[in-house]
């Protein structure tokens, strides 16, 4: 409601005391809301019950109305919820979507709410005056007919309305408001808007002079007031201008507003949280100024909050992130496998996926830049290059792990000959996990290429003997890094995958209203989305290079162990009860190692990586007959129960596809039990398996010796005949 006061009140009177009752609204209002946050508080006896240990709100008082999200962990029959410590530069409560966030949001669009409705009633009075000085134009002087009059905040012909200027009018309106985002943000107003200060000031050096305020008697002077308690006119005077030019007025700007009282936090990051209800404001602030005087609104608050994104809280964002990223990757403990021996692998992070400490960070460092970006999607562009840098980075300390775990080793030199690199990709496809997720079987129904793919392989590795222990990696622990590094990095892979997903564009679409400027990221959508995609196949590369060294360290672990069987000569003279000394380290060797690497990766890769070791050891166990020169009934047993108790050690890992196991080391044991059969016996089996085994193989046979058994001189052509295709 709109009150008039006589010809003889100045305008001049009623903008000192503009800012001072704005200053007083907003201070009532954040008064309002923190008595209605303390009544809503529990009771003393309630308040460890609710709060969180060692969290004080500003003034004190702990604080009931936010909680700290965390894991929920079941401990007998009981939900017991473990914080989850904050790894970027803001708290729980300051993360994108916290409360203190909810919290800044809301009370900054009450309060900007209240001043649209303030602003409205301006707007009429600005229509009135001007109508008003139109009116009076006509009969004076043709130079008041500019409608312009009452609305521009530059013209001195403004006197002609009695010295009112509803762009001055706008400019303390938004001055306060900037004055307040500036307390929530604990930012230096006079440094965050030196612009919107000299646009105060200069608006304030156009108004009426003294004597023209005084003297005329033509203008229409006013003065109004809410009947709703929107506003209530103040009868102390202030300035309008952020100076000052009475005392009151500047010791009102520096009492602030109390928005510590409301809010669990305050600070730079809660920007985001200030963004949004701003631009709606401005939208509003358009919608009610004529469409001629709409630039009014813009050069105001929204310049500003711009602004300060843009030369405060990006770089500053960028550098506490930058810092957080440097600590999570470089700490003790970033690359230190934290599963507990016997896990059990568990896909998902909230149930117990081990993650390793720094790529869990990273990711959810990551992730919490992702959210500031949904915030504020004009600057999405920016903000996904900075998540791009971070991975970037993360990704060489993972290389250089992933080197400090293999370098100078016999595996990683394999990997990369080009030979290796083909028939591996082939292991690969047959082994791990389709691109649509499905397990495939291991074993099951290999076709003819495959087997010869497989036989290839062990042969090339059978070439590398002798085997040195120097070349292998003895220690257990770089193994199970490798393992964990593998399923880390294949976890931060995608999440890329789903960043990459959310493009800048899709992220502006978010946004309501279509009035504002598109922002022009410095790279277009596209090309950040293929960065991404790149980045992520960069970390699934690594993760499946961790997997082959891991495969071929295993087989040649067992190769260093069996290649001790060439150079013996199993002539023995008792039966033994035992496998031999060889064969029980490697058992040994095999069951620690999975039962190490179970907690930090599948079922379907703890396969691809153990079960290279059925075949190179049914090889090299086969192959080791070329080079022994004779063998009695025991040492034939020996290696049968040599053959039993890696098949045991095979198929007690849980992955491994049991019945192939035995399929294949009963091969064998199959092929040494040949040599206890008569020569003409041996023909007899030969004729009806004659792919069985291979021509070189049932010669060797024949060349070992066996006491008491006869050979004829051509034996060999013999089985040749039926052998040869």
């Amino acid at each position: 409601m709109l009150i008039y006061a006589g010809k003889n009140c100045s305008c001049w009177c009623y903008y000192k005391r503009l800012r001072p009752t704005i200053h007083e609204i907003i201070t009532s209002e954040i008064k309002a809301k923190s008595a209605a946050l303390d009544a809503s508080r529990p009771r003393i006896d309630q308040v460890s019950k609710t709060t969180v240990p060692g969290l004080k709100h500003p003034n004190g008082a702990g604080l009931a109305s936010y909680k700290i999200p965390g894991k929920q962990k079941y401990q007998n029959n009981r939900i017991v919820i473990a914080p989850t410590p904050a790894v970027g530069p803001v708290s729980s409560l300051m993360a994108p979507m916290g409360p203190a966030q909810v919290a800044a949001q809301e009370l900054l669009e009450s309060i900007l709410e209240m001043v649209v409705q303030i602003l409205e009633n301006h707007v009429v009075v600005g229509e009135m005056m001007e109508l008003k000085s139109t009116v009076q134009g006509k009969s004076s002087s043709p130079k008041t007919l500019n409608g312009d009059l009452s609305w521009n905040p530059d013209s001195d012909s403004a006197r002609a309305t009695g010295g009112y200027s509803l762009g001055f009018s706008l400019m303390v309106l938004q001055s306060e408001c900037q004055q307040l985002i500036c307390e929530i943000l604990r930012a230096t107003p006079e440094a965050a808007s030196a612009d919107a200060a000299v646009q105060t000031a200069r608006l304030a050096s156009k108004v009426p002079a003294k004597e023209t305020r005084d003297g005329s008697e033509e203008g229409l002077s006013f003065a109004f007031r809410f009947t709703d308690a929107v506003l209530s006119v103040s009868s102390s005077g202030g300035d309008v201008i952020r100076q000052g030019r009475g005392r009151r007025s500047s010791t009102v700007a520096q009492e602030g507003y109390g928005t510590g009282t409301v809010l669990p936090e305050q600070g730079i990051y809660l920007t985001s949280s200030v963004y949004r209800p701003v631009l709606q404001f401005t939208d509003k602030v358009a919608s009610l100024l004529p469409p001629k005087y709409a630039q009014l609104g813009n050069d105001g608050l929204q310049a500003f909050i711009e602004n300060f994104v843009k030369d405060h809280f990006l770089p500053a964002m960028f550098v506490d992130y930058r810092k957080c990223v440097q600590q999570a990757i470089a700490s003790p403990a970033a690359f230190r496998p934290r599963a507990h021996a016997g896990a059990v692998y568990d896909p998902s992070v909230e149930t117990g996926r081990p993650v390793l400490q720094g790529l869990l960070a990273i990711d959810q460092l990551a992730k919490e830049v992702l959210g500031w970006a949904h915030a504020m999607p004009k600057y999405a562009g920016e903000l996904v290059e900075y998540v791009q840098t971070f991975l970037e980075r993360t990704y060489e300390r993972c290389r250089t792990s992933y080197m400090e775990a293999i370098l100078e080793k016999q595996s990683y030199i394999l990997i990369g000959r080009t030979d290796v690199e083909s028939l591996m990709k082939h292991a690969a496809s047959t082994f791990l996990e389709s691109s649509s997720g499905e397990k495939l079987s291991v074993y099951a129904h290999k076709d003819p290429e495959s087997l010869e793919i497989e036989m290839e392989m062990d042969n090339l590795l059978l070439s590398l003997r002798p085997i040195k222990q120097d070349n292998l990696i003895r220690d257990d622990q770089k193994l199970v890094l490798l393992a964990a590094l593998s399923d880390s990095l294949e976890y931060v892979a995608d999440s890329i995958e789903k960043l990459g997903q959310i493009s800048p564009s899709s992220l502006n679409r978010r946004r309501n209203d279509s009035t504002h400027q598109t922002h022009h990221h410095r790279r277009t959508s596209s090309a950040l989305t293929a960065s991404l995609g790149s980045l992520s196949d960069q970390y699934r590369n690594l993760a499946a290079e961790c997997l082959r060294v891991l495969r071929i360290e295993i087989q040649l672990e067992a190769l260093f162990h069996l290649q001790d069987m060439a150079s013996r000569e199993y002539i023995e003279d008792q039966d033994a009860e035992e496998p031999e000394d060889f064969i029980i380290s490697l058992t040994s060797q095999i069951t620690r190692r999975d039962e190490e690497m179970a907690p930090y990766i599948s079922e379907t890769k703890r396969n691809y990586i153990f079960s290279g070791i059925c075949s190179i050891s049914a090889t090299a166990t086969i192959k080791a007959l070329n080079d022994m020169k004779s063998i009695s009934l025991f040492g034939i047993r020996q290696i049968c129960r040599n053959c039993i108790a890696l098949e045991q050690a095979l198929v007690a890992i849980p992955a491994i596809d049991s019945e192939a196991v035995q399929q294949r080391l009963d091969h064998v044991r199959t092929y040494y039990e040949l040599l206890n059969m008569p020569f003409e016996a041996l023909l007899a089996f030969v004729a009806e398996h004659d792919t069985l085994f291979t021509f070189s193989e049932y010669s060797s046979l024949l060349k070992v010796n066996i006491p008491g058994r006869d050979i004829p001189a051509d034996a060999v052509q013999r089985i040749g005949q039926i052998v040869a295709p």
